[in-house]
Order: structure tokens, then sequence, then C-alpha cells
């Protein structure tokens, strides 16, 4: 995606269309306009039915044939969604797995650092008392 294409989704998915794909990012599932209408708690379906058909036009979601869901077909890392990862239906913040790990390596380090001292100062007890 060059970036004039992203300047372009990025004005694009505003507001209450971009309410829609978060909901339908997040969901990772097809969904119709009343269940999006409901979720976001919108005046009434023409305006989810409106902003669906938008993001279609962008190329972001289709609608199914059968039952008139519907569902992601492309996904887009504009504004703040460069700072998520996608894994199955989760969404993470991106440093989420840093912090993960550098917190288990400094707790792991503790429990070694204080392992050590305790038996170095039983060691020393040990020594001083004979």
């Amino acid at each position: 995606m060059n970036v004039e294409d992203e300047t372009k989704l990025d004005y694009a998915l505003r507001g209450k269309a971009w309410k829609v794909y978060w909901l339908l990012l997040k969901s990772g599932r097809p969904m119709s306009v009343r269940e999006v209408q409901r979720a976001l708690h919108f005046s009434s379906p023409s305006v989810a039915q409106h902003h669906l058909e938008q993001l279609r036009e962008l190329g972001l979601v289709q609608k199914q044939n059968i039952g008139g869901h519907y569902f992601l077909v492309s996904q887009v890392k504009i504004g703040v969604l460069r700072h998520f990862v996608k894994l199955g239906r989760l969404l993470f913040p991106r440093y989420f797995f840093y912090a993960v790990f550098s917190t288990t390596f400094y707790i792991v380090y503790l429990l070694v650092l204080m392992q050590s001292f305790t038996r170095a100062f039983y060691a020393r007890a040990r020594i001083s008392v004979h």
C-alpha cells in the first residue's frame, strides 16, 4: 500500500466507519447489519448499512450472497492499528510480548539472585557459628 492509498484510507476510516471496522476486526466473524447496529448503539440499521457499504467500497469488507452478512477481507495498519498484532481472534498491543518477556526474565533473574544471596548468607552463618 502506497502513501496515497494509506492517506485515503486514513481519511475514510474516521468516526462511525472506524467503529464498524474495529468491531468487525475484533469479532473475527461475519456480522449482519442489525448486529452492527446493536453492538455500536446506532440509531437505526440504515446507519450501520451506510458505513458497512462505505467499507465495502473501500475494499475492506465483502457482503455474503446468502444471509447478507459482512466480513473483513482486508486488514489495514493505519492509525492506532499500527500498534496492535492480531493472533487469531485476539488483538494484542505490539509491545505486549516484549513486556511479558522482559518481566519474566526479570523475575527469573531476581529468583536466581535471591537464591544465591540466601545460600551465601547461610554459608557465612554456619562459618561464624563454628
